[in-house]
């Protein structure tokens, strides 16, 4: 089984982030071929900075592998290091529908919070289309924001198959992916109760400072209920937080804190901090270690672009063969 996914590096790693990709990707390096990348082509969508997204890029990767990426088990690249996904993008444009890119919610959503419209923007899912058919990549774990966009690959692998397949000994050029949900994370929901996004400034970081940790855990918005009043663990981001990082007990009793009444929202914030900086405490050891070794992550990344490319030379002369390029 093939497995694939990919992060943008338009800013510094949040929980969000991690509980959202990183954490479902670590777990599925065990289930088979993982490869993951760092998406700069998508991030070209939004971040501006060059110098910005090349550090970015790296500092994602150095972060990845502190959260436990093992290379020896999965390949981790850079999405520009395999240039043969924009002919392939460009491929598959020429069979889009525009109808299906027009349907794309998560284009409409962007332009409703005010991102300008551009080509590239709107054209997003065609490129993650062939970021994972350039891959044969069987499964894609994904939040549930993002299934339509397996739903629009699976439909354009369908019309490469249907329209340049004959040539194929078995009548199929790609594929069809599968998407993995992870049902109890799909959305990690940020200070303000919205899904935790560095575009929406709701984030709280992995590998910032305690006290800036600390600060965006105090801020996290609550309602008006008085402290002894009993209080409602479902609706809050404070209790859907600590649960991502708690044993069931601790989970069960801060339960029983919020259905009990007789704490107030800040002691409910102060015990979420301490478990968060105490969950991914280790991860920053393991970061200052990478650190230490000037030349590991940029080794990791190297012998990733190798095999990523490999297999992409592969898929790529079939693709070139079957529409006529070759």
């Amino acid at each position: 089984m093939r497995i694939l996914s990919g992060i943008q590096p338009s800013g510094v790693l949040h929980i969000g982030n991690y509980f959202g990709m990183m954490k479902p990707a670590i777990a599925l390096q065990a289930e088979g071929q993982a490869l993951y990348f760092i998406a700069d082509y998508h991030a070209l969508t939004s971040v501006r900075d060059p110098g910005a997204l090349r550090e970015n890029s790296r500092r994602i990767a150095l972060e990845f592998l502190a959260c436990g990426l093992d290379p020896e088990r999965a390949t981790l690249f850079r999405h520009s290091d395999v240039p043969q996904v924009t002919e392939l993008a460009w491929i598959l444009s020429t069979i889009a529908p525009m109808g299906l890119l027009e349907r794309a919610h998560s284009y409409k959503d962007k332009l409703a919070r005010g991102v300008a419209a551009t080509v590239g923007l709107f054209s997003y899912p065609i490129l993650m289309a062939a970021d994972i058919l350039i891959y044969d990549s069987d499964v894609v774990p994904v939040g549930k924001d993002q299934k339509q966009h397996i739903e629009m690959t699976r439909d354009l692998a369908v019309k490469m198959n249907e329209t340049f397949g004959q040539s194929e000994p078995n009548g199929l050029i790609f594929k069809l992916p599968e998407a993995r949900i992870q049902a109890a994370t799909d959305t990690v929901p940020g200070i303000d109760g919205q899904k935790m996004s560095k575009s929406y400034g709701n984030n709280i970081d992995i590998f910032g400072e305690e006290q800036e940790m600390r600060k965006r855990v105090m801020s996290i918005v609550t309602d008006s209920t008085p402290v002894e009043a009993p209080k409602d663990p479902t609706t809050s981001t404070i209790f859907k937080l600590y649960s991502l990082v708690a044993s069931k007990d601790e989970i069960a009793e801060m339960r029983e804190q919020f259905l009990k009444g007789g704490t107030g929202y800040s002691d409910l914030k102060k015990q979420l901090f301490e478990k968060l900086w105490e969950y991914f405490t280790p991860m920053r050891k393991r970061r200052e270690e990478i650190l230490a070794d000037k030349s590991y992550t940029d080794n990791v990344l190297r012998r990733g672009a190798t095999r990523a490319n490999e297999i992409a030379d592969q898929v790529m002369k079939r693709v070139r063969e079957a529409v006529g390029l070759r």
